[in-house]
């Protein structure tokens, strides 16, 4: 199977823990725009989505299926989305689509979280994909040292601004043995909108997709 391949699967595998008169949460990226063409089959069940990006959002609306503003519903059921990197925590990276803020607030307010990705986002350690960050753009060179400081090798993601017209770092050179502690740390410095890391907040449930098929996997380590 091919890596879009898997994506598919694990993307309508997910629809397996949609219940019906929900409100679902929608995240962003390759893998969740199959999830959006499987929940389509389910439109008239549930009550709509909610969504972590613009591009999500109109593939939404473009498939019929209701759209809610988070500020006007009182509990997102549960949150379907894709990760860059996912450890045996349930913890991960998330961000390459520059969509990372509005995703981290709807995982926080989701009573489930369910990840889906393909078994190459599987790590023992995060930090091999390069870390997000979110970053009002004129704090941009500060941030930039204070990563430095944290060991990180920042680089700004040229020609990109997020759906809340700020910028992305991209954090290079991290091995992220302590992924909640890191987290705070990151969050703290001023400018930083948030950080791609998802730990403190994890994923509940991870749909890994490979060879042999869909595992759901609770924790592995």
């Amino acid at each position: 199977m091919t890596q879009d391949e898997l994506k598919k699967t694990v993307g309508w595998t997910a629809l397996k823990y949609i219940q019906p008169g929900t409100i679902v949460g929608v995240g962003t990226g390759s893998t969740t725009a199959h999830f959006i063409d499987a929940l389509v089959t389910v439109k008239q069940k549930i009550k709509g989505a909610v969504s972590s990006s613009e591009a999500s959002s109109a593939k939404l609306k473009n498939l019929g299926i209701p759209l809610f503003d988070l500020n006007d519903v009182d509990s997102v059921d549960i949150y379907v989305d894709g990760a860059d990197e996912i450890n045996g925590n349930l913890q991960m990276i998330k961000g390459g689509g520059a969509a990372l803020t509005r995703e981290k607030i709807i995982a926080a307010v989701a009573r489930k979280f369910i990840c889906i990705a393909d078994v190459s986002k599987q790590v023992d350690v995060l930090g091999c994909f390069p870390l997000p960050v979110e970053v009002i753009p004129m704090a941009r060179a500060w941030v930039e040292r204070e990563l430095i400081r944290l060991g990180g090798l920042p680089e700004y993601r040229q020609d990109v601004v997020t759906d809340n017209f700020n910028i992305i770092l991209d954090v290079h050179n991290l091995k992220i043995l302590d992924a909640i502690a890191l987290e705070e740390q990151i969050n703290n410095i001023p400018g930083v909108v948030t950080v791609g890391l998802f730990a403190r907040r994890s994923a509940d449930i991870a749909l890994i997709g490979s060879e042999q098929g869909v595992k759901d996997i609770f924790v592995w380590c």
